[in-house]
């Protein structure tokens, strides 16, 4: 058996369908795998091998990889055998889980030896990923090896009849981790949960601010009701404008009574809450939300989850409340997970620190989703969601490993047709990022016991982890920002047959040095054509205009040969311009969206990526009518949607500034159709893509696929991999063997070692 078969109750749950089938053999651990080796009558034996797969535990996703008949089939009794590391590796590395409904009931319970304790857990819930040192997935191999388990734990452990059969981070008061507080006018609490919490609730409950070290590192928590709690936290952590999740208290028959009380989530929103990962799900404020409106400024959209572990559960429950729980981190840093580091690095952001002393090995930020059309889709893998395997439609020559662009990091390990791809690590730029990227590309060739010899990175010559990869001095492949997008999107559908794929986002590198970012690309993985772009322009101070919306403003209006009435606050700018110094064209749709926000809304600076366009959507109206975007051919036979018809229209402020915005983006979907239209009537597709970062935003997405429907077209959008640059690795994993498969590219840049 391979598949998510170790760490989620798989061999207690054999053992128990090999008794109740009368059965014979045994069950053990390989690396990754699970072996049984079953002795019956035939007809017994086919029923057992269907129940392995229709009745596996909810957190197992079990595959038969292989099945051989053996000279002497075992006939008395069934036993469950000690793991053996001795095999070829077929791993697969579980995510962190949530608890229970079981754990949560004993957490509950007064009589229950486990009432109250904050690292409750089974086989079914708790972390793994994040305590995982090495397989097989056993105790000793976990950071859980430091505590050894008492009598009464050692029973569980040891019974295959119990929940806790070989649930490796199980542990009880009397043998387990704990918490310890510390603060001003603490010493600090060690061993004391109990009282480790009641100081973190009282600290809360004064509107201060408290770091919470959770399974895949620390929080920093406050009451999200409180408008000068937010606030303080905002000011310390230099975090004016960004959304801030809140964390629901678990309350009612499904646990979402507190949220809904707050927030309107729909069916898919509910189902995504309630998904073993506990991903933070974005989610519509109600009318009765008395959140902070400083939560999320700006926004109709409120990041919400539910507590995921007992610790949370517990701090929720005793407070009472929502708090905001965002990542304790420097912003853009991986999140923290050692009380040391934390203390020292968000001194200046927290009142009081709830540690514990069960080791994080690596970090886990959370998991965020948003609801497009109907389906719940990543925006961040992380906790509960990732390492994500996934199966590739091509067998892979040599084991590879992609390392992503700058921003929104993952990594991706291939082999075989096997792909993982890492949780969320960040953005590059700092020396904790890199430190965190280097972990973890060790740690998923160790954890594998798959060793990369070909390494794929971006074409962009000033990423971090390019020059890192180049560095290395072994062989590795260049590929291009926008065609790893549509590589990875067409590939995690499966779809075989040509493609129109829309890559839009903010700015990438192109095959003619530009910063491309409103793509359309015809073909397949490894053989793109760039058929169609936005009309180009040159943006002043090049990526400062990614934190500066008045430049995209400015660049469109300059470029268009019209006043731009944003203030200007610099005058050289102008002038700058105007000679062309630092002012390198580009085509991102990502920069169209920031001077659009500017126009319709007089943002002049924004204080995180996509701060304008989020803005620009969440005002969004029905408009009634927009201007329609030229599609001109250039010079290069290259079709250009020209948006210089928005610019009076977006600046016009007798009209409302909601129908304005909407506007803008019914303009750009009806452009979109547009031109999938006119590449049908010359190359017959009827498959059409749309990713990267721009199409996060769901009003967008539901406008332009909407419309792509209603012609005919079949769609393809990001449904397990995020459509920003967390998707990169994947994709250029996805274009790299389509290189390999058609072994010809036309947009391929070189960059073999």
């Amino acid at each position: 058996m391979t598949g998510r078969v170790q760490g989620v109750g798989f061999r207690p749950f054999v053992y128990r369908l090999a008794h109740e089938f009368g059965l014979a053999g045994e069950v053990r651990n390989l690396r990754g795998d699970v072996e049984i080796l079953i002795g019956g009558p035939p007809e017994r034996l086919a029923a057992f091998s269907r129940a392995l797969i229709e009745r596996a535990p909810p957190l197992a996703i079990p595959v038969i990889r292989e099945q051989a008949e053996v000279a002497h089939p075992p006939n008395v009794g069934f036993r469950i055998a000690a793991s053996s590391a001795a095999d070829a590796p077929q791993v697969s590395v579980p995510p962190d889980f949530f608890t229970c409904g079981d754990c949560l009931r004993e957490l509950g319970e007064p009589g229950d030896r486990r009432h109250r304790y904050p690292f409750i857990n089974c086989t079914q819930c708790g972390p793994r990923y994040t305590l995982i040192a090495s397989l097989p997935y056993d105790r000793p191999n976990t950071s859980m090896a430091a505590f050894p388990l008492c009598e009464a734990c050692r029973r569980e452990y040891e019974d295959p009849l119990d929940r806790r059969f070989h649930a490796e981070p199980v542990a009880c008061p009397a043998c387990g981790p704990h918490l310890q507080f510390a603060g001003r006018g603490h010493e600090g609490l060690a061993g004391g949960d109990e009282s480790a919490l009641e100081a973190a609730v009282g600290l809360l409950r004064r509107g201060e601010v408290l770091a919470v070290r959770g399974i895949g590192g620390y929080h920093l928590v406050c009451d999200a009701r409180s408008e000068a709690a937010v606030a303080r936290l905002r000011a310390r952590k230099r975090r004016p404008d960004k959304p801030l999740a809140v964390m629901f208290p678990w309350t009612g028959a499904d646990g979402l009574a507190a949220l809904c009380a707050q927030l309107e989530p729909g069916e898919a929103e509910r189902a995504a809450l309630l998904d073993p990962a506990r991903a933070i799900v974005l989610v519509r404020r109600g009318g009765r939300c008395d959140l902070a409106r400083s939560v999320a400024p700006g926004l109709a959209e409120v990041g919400a989850f539910l507590p995921y572990s007992p610790l949370h559960q517990l701090l929720l429950g005793d407070f009472g409340g929502p708090v905001v729980a965002t990542s304790g981190n420097v912003s853009g840093e991986p999140v923290l997970t050692d009380p040391a580091e934390a203390e020292s690095r968000l001194a200046d952001v927290a009142d009081g620190f709830l540690h514990h002393d069960r080791p994080i090995l690596r970090p886990a930020d959370d998991s965020v989703l948003r609801v497009a059309r109907g389906r719940a889709r990543p925006i961040r893998l992380g906790r509960g969601l990732a390492p994500l395997e996934l199966e590739l439609p091509g067998r892979l020559e040599e084991p590879v490993l992609a390392v992503g662009g700058h921003l929104k990091l993952c990594v991706a390990l291939a082999w075989e047709r096997r792909i993982v791809v890492s949780p969320h690590i960040g953005d590059m730029g700092t020396l904790r990022s890199e430190q965190v990227f280097a972990q973890v590309v060790e740690d998923l060739q160790r954890l594998y016991d798959v060793r990369a010899t070909r390494w794929i990175c971006d074409a962009h010559p000033g990423y971090t982890t390019t020059r890192w990869v180049q560095a290395l001095g072994q062989a590795f492949e260049t590929v291009l920002h926008h065609s790893a997008h549509a590589s990875g999107l067409v590939t995690e559908h499966g779809v075989a047959e040509p493609a129109l794929v829309f890559a839009w986002d903010g700015v990438g590198y192109g095959a003619d040095g530009t910063l491309w970012g409103g793509e359309a690309f015809l073909g397949r993985p490894g053989r793109w054509t760039r058929c169609a772009s936005l009309r180009s322009f040159r943006l002043p101070g090049g990526e400062l205009a990614g934190r500066a919306p008045w430049r995209s403003a400015a660049a469109l209006c300059w470029e268009a040969g019209l006043d731009c009435p944003v203030t200007i606050p610099d005058p050289i700018v102008r002038s700058a311009w105007e000679r062309g110094v630092n002012c390198p064209r580009s085509s991102a749709a990502g920069r169209v969206f920031d001077a659009m926000s500017s126009l319709v809304l007089g943002i002049r600076e924004a204080s995180f990526e996509g701060q304008g366009p989020m803005w620009l959507e969440a005002c969004a109206k029905p408009s009634g009518s927009f201007p329609e975007l030229p599609l001109v051919e250039d010079d290069d036979g290259l079709l250009r949607v020209d948006w210089s018809p928005l610019l009076p229209f977006a600046a016009d402020q007798r009209l409302v500034a909601a129908e304005r915005a909407g506007a803008v983006h019914e303009a750009l979907a009806d452009a979109i159709a547009r031109i999938a239209s006119r590449q049908r009537a010359s190359s017959g597709v009827g498959v059409v893509g749309l990713t990267g970062g721009v199409f996060q935003n769901s009003l967008l997405l539901e406008l332009a696929a909407g419309a792509l429907e209603r012609q005919g077209f079949r769609v393809l959008l990001p449904e397990r991999i995020p459509a920003n640059d967390g998707g990169l690795s994947f994709g250029q994993v996805a274009e790299y063997l389509g290189r390999l498969a058609c072994n010809s590219d036309p947009l391929r840049v070189s960059g073999r070692s």
